[in-house]
């Protein structure tokens, strides 16, 4: 829980003073190779990537991340965020050949064009939220170990290095819980990657378990970033998500994929919505795509 896989081939030295980037909870990732050509007209050199899974039934016990990395001739780091102890929920289950996982690992992960110089898993969370119920409602048809992180990686760029975080915020908590998990986060990059941009991108569940309106202007973690140097100039207006193959929820639409970044600037921004060319879901999240500005 505590170590990155690393994989894939790179496809240069140094990433252009100018890059491409997308971020994207690609919920399970079902279909690794589509998802990976869904992003192909914005050329992207680096992808911020949440709910990949390793070794799960649903996902036909896919290396989700390796394949999406294969498919866009990138490297690759996974890490972990869970252990899964069971299948899923029933809309996921209907996507199991298998009644087993082979390793039930789910997490996020960064692709990139260029091999990274350093990189670190960062823990969220070590309460067991998702497996006791004593802080919260425990999930029973997803039993699983393990909690929130990030994934940090400074890649090498004309314009000197830059560190790119890819996170996911809990969803089954409050304003509260997220704030200090970034604030945690916000702490561990200064440690990892001091003096130096940071692209910092992901599910950060704003919102979530807010009522009555689970509106995202009441999370206080977008004053902390801004005092902190940070700012989310680079997420373009729009909500994020969508109903999807596993989340058939038509009415449920949240804004909950941002971009925070310091020490450099975005030019161009898109949401990037997840139906493919037969409008089929890819996710029920939209992808966040931004052009930045190293120079």
């Amino acid at each position: 829980m505590n170590a990155l896989q690393a994989g894939g081939t790179a496809q240069r030295t140094s990433l252009p003073a100018s890059v491409s980037v997308v971020t994207w909870n690609v919920e399970r990732c079902l279909f690794p190779e589509d998802t990976a050509a869904h992003m192909e007209r914005f050329a992207p050199q680096v992808v911020l990537l949440s709910e990949v899974d390793h070794g799960m039934a649903r996902t036909g016990q896919r290396h989700t991340t390796e394949a999406m990395a294969e498919a866009m001739g990138m490297t690759y780091l996974f890490g972990v965020e869970f252990h899964e102890l069971d299948l899923g929920g029933p809309t996921e289950q209907a996507f199991c050949k298998d009644d087993f996982n082979r390793l039930g690992w789910h997490g996020n992960a960064i692709l990139s064009a260029v091999k990274p110089e350093r990189v670190r898993l960062i823990r969220l969370d070590d309460h067991g939220h998702w497996y006791s119920s004593d802080e919260v409602p425990a999930d029973p048809e997803q039993p699983r170990l393990g909690g929130r992180m990030a994934i940090a990686a400074v890649l090498p760029t004309d314009a000197g290095p830059v560190c790119f975080v890819s996170t996911h915020l809990e969803s089954n908590a409050d304003a509260a819980h997220r704030h200090a998990q970034f604030e945690l986060l916000l702490d561990a990059v200064d440690d990892f990657a001091p003096d130096m941009p940071v692209v910092i991108g992901g599910d950060l569940n704003t919102g979530n378990h807010l009522p009555p309106d689970f509106d995202w202007k009441r999370e206080t973690l977008f004053d902390l970033a801004r005092s902190r140097g940070y700012d989310w100039s680079a997420t373009p207006d729009g909500m994020t998500t969508r109903a999807s193959l596993i989340t058939p929820h038509p009415d449920r639409v949240m804004k909950l994929d941002w971009f925070c970044i310091r020490g450099l600037r975005s030019t161009d921004s898109a949401l990037v919505p997840s139906l493919d060319s037969n409008d089929r879901p890819l996710s029920d999240h939209d992808a966040v795509w931004a052009q930045f500005d190293l120079s």
